[in-house]
């Protein structure tokens, strides 16, 4: 265990009101891939930039290709929950962590039994017909092809939010108060890039801020601990 990782095992053992706000980074250890890393999804071919294809407008005016990205490279079903989502799970279990604030869709949290999960971003596993709102998880967005199509004839879209899509406001509001509550909070997994969900952070009081992550991220937030390793392998030594 090297000096940081002791750091941080003596800030959560002190804490009692810990907040995990987190981005693919998470993810990749269960091999899902990012977006904005080497090898991520924005540095890989397609007919359109990723972040076109994943814009309302793209979805409304050619949902057969949103659906082929949606399904080739947004879905992870064999993905499963790594170190860093039991770890939290368990700190929630002890009643020490009170909230995961995370930009993900992919529903590994959940999957390792986390419970006040705040998706700033939506879930792959909620999925609406547009029309009529019927319900449909993520098994029947699998099995279909093409535009997926509720018996009422409209079309079924997945709870993700969208570039030129705004954030749920409760699940927003949520996310801030969390934030602005807690006694530690640990940034995780993401370059803070994304806005608005990278903001959230400014809400933050306390004077335990810690920061794991592979590479540089996009803010100096002035972090009284900085970790540059994966997250899943740092929480692992906890």
């Amino acid at each position: 265990m090297t000096d940081a990782v002791k750091k941080l095992k003596e800030l959560v053992d002190s804490s009692h009101n810990i907040v995990f706000f987190g981005g693919a980074g998470v993810s990749t250890e269960s091999g899902i891939p990012d977006f904005r890393s080497t090898g991520g999804l924005y540095h890989q071919e397609w007919k359109y930039p990723p972040e076109t294809i994943l814009s309302h407008t793209f979805y409304e005016s050619n949902p057969e290709e949103f659906f082929r990205f949606y399904r080739a490279k947004m879905l992870a079903p064999e993905a499963r929950p790594n170190a860093a989502h039991y770890k939290l799970a368990e700190w929630e279990a002890a009643g020490k962590l009170k909230a995961v604030v995370t930009q993900n869709i992919d529903g590994l949290h959940q999957a390792a039994g986390s419970k006040n999960v705040l998706e700033l971003h939506g879930s792959v596993h909620r999925n609406y017909c547009e029309h009529c709102r019927t319900f449909y998880g993520l098994d029947h967005i699998l099995a279909t092809t093409g535009v997926p199509r509720c018996p009422c004839g409209g079309i079924i879209k997945p709870d993700v939010v969208l570039y030129e899509e705004g954030l749920d406001q409760q699940t927003l509001n949520k996310a801030i108060r969390a934030i602005a509550e807690a006694d530690m909070l640990i940034i995780g997994g993401t370059s803070l890039n994304v806005y608005p969900a990278a903001g959230l952070i400014n809400y933050y009081r306390g004077h335990k801020l810690v920061l794991i992550n592979k590479s540089a991220v996009a803010q100096d937030l002035s972090a009284g601990l900085v970790i540059t390793d994966p997250i899943g392998e740092v929480l692992s030594q906890l």
